[in-house]
């Protein structure tokens, strides 16, 4: 069994620009004369850039090298629509191409699985689009205690005669099929250790987080675990709503890494974070950052090869205003799924760009 990704969502567009932030670049106090973060409240990691200071609990994991940063994630023609390109990100289209199945179902076209296994991947918020697909068996799975009592009423149901038509036989079968899915996850979850580091229960993302930890402490065998935070379209009055969630996303994969260490499967595990689109390089009228293109993506785990990996997009060389991406999102994912996978893809490309950010 390979590495079992976790994918955390970030809903709305996160701010690249003050997530990863050019501090020792002057235009970008020009652009952003209000909602930039100003020099004492930055991080370095160099001496250009570095973290807003509310992802200090993740400055360890930078420090012990299994940490890196991607900067200037994109793709060409970016589109600026919420659901049109978090579509393209879960789908690895093109931005002229629309497809039906999620980026991870596709790269285990033809691919076998475990045998053992009842369900490849689980998704504890509400978009399940990445891993949706004929290739894949996936269980959204947004309340622990919910599914395990939906678990129960399945089992205690059982099936009934299908009355000689196919079509109704075949409905049965894979019901049959979920059902003894969610009974197994049932018993592992149950039997799943205690995480030895309690989450924030302050947001949906340490409880989603808390939860994916059962699973990967129970060594459930599945390929990737999808987890979401909201809130990252800060039209107006961004400082203090993106602080916010910056800290609690930073303090749960400060906790989620203590717990996999603890639990002996940091190595086994690679965290990547994601989001539709980054920010305009320009603050807004209103306090905020409208809606942008590239942006950088945290990638954590054991075999990480920590560190600053991309090209830093050049705020006087703006597309519309916009920052130009450096390295396509799709390269990433074909990195992803040869490292955790041991697939080879190219999602589209003609020629992945080859990142080195994994062991």
């Amino acid at each position: 069994m390979g590495r079992v990704l976790l994918l955390v969502e970030l809903k709305g567009g996160n701010d690249g620009l003050n997530t990863l932030v050019p501090y020792a670049d002057p235009k970008y106090r020009e652009l952003r004369p209000v909602v930039g973060v100003t020099r004492e409240r930055v991080l370095p990691l160099d001496e250009k850039i570095g973290l807003h200071d509310k992802l200090e609990p993740l400055m360890e994991s930078w420090k012990a090298r299994d940490f890196a940063i991607l900067q200037g994630v994109g793709y060409p023609y970016p589109n600026r629509s919420h659901f049109r390109s978090i579509e393209i990100w879960d789908t690895a289209s093109s931005a002229n191409q629309t497809l039906s199945e999620g980026w991870i179902a596709q790269a285990f076209q033809g691919a076998s699985l475990s045998k053992g296994a009842a369900v490849d991947c689980i998704v504890a918020d509400t978009n399940a689009l990445p891993a949706t697909g004929p290739s894949l068996r996936t269980i959204v799975m947004q309340d622990a205690e919910n599914f395990l009592r939906q678990a129960e009423t399945m089992k205690e149901r059982g099936g009934k005669g299908d009355g000689g038509n196919p079509a109704l036989r075949h409905v049965l079968a894979v019901r049959q099929e979920i059902n003894a899915a969610a009974v197994d996850l049932r018993d592992k979850l149950r039997a799943a250790p205690t995480p030895a580091y309690a989450y924030s229960q302050d947001s949906g993302l340490g409880r989603q987080l808390d939860l994916a930890t059962r699973l990967l402490a129970s060594k459930v065998p599945v390929v990737a675990v999808k987890v979401a935070l909201g809130g990252f379209d800060t039209h107006a009055n961004q400082m203090q709503t993106h602080e916010r969630l910056l800290g609690i996303l930073a303090t749960g994969l400060a906790t989620l890494r203590k717990n996999l260490i603890a639990s002996d499967r940091w190595s086994d595990v690679v965290v990547m974070t994601y989001s539709e689109f980054g920010r305009r390089a320009r603050q807004n009228a209103s306090g905020g950052t409208d809606h942008g293109t590239s942006a950088p993506q945290f990638i954590m785990g054991g075999g990480v090869k920590g560190g600053l990996y991309g090209a830093y997009p050049s705020l006087g060389d703006l597309q519309d205003g916009d920052l130009r991406y450096s390295v396509d999102f799709r390269s990433v994912f074909a990195t992803v799924a040869r490292g955790c996978w041991g697939l080879q893809r190219d999602f589209g490309l003609r020629q992945p760009q080859r990142l080195d950010f994994l062991a």
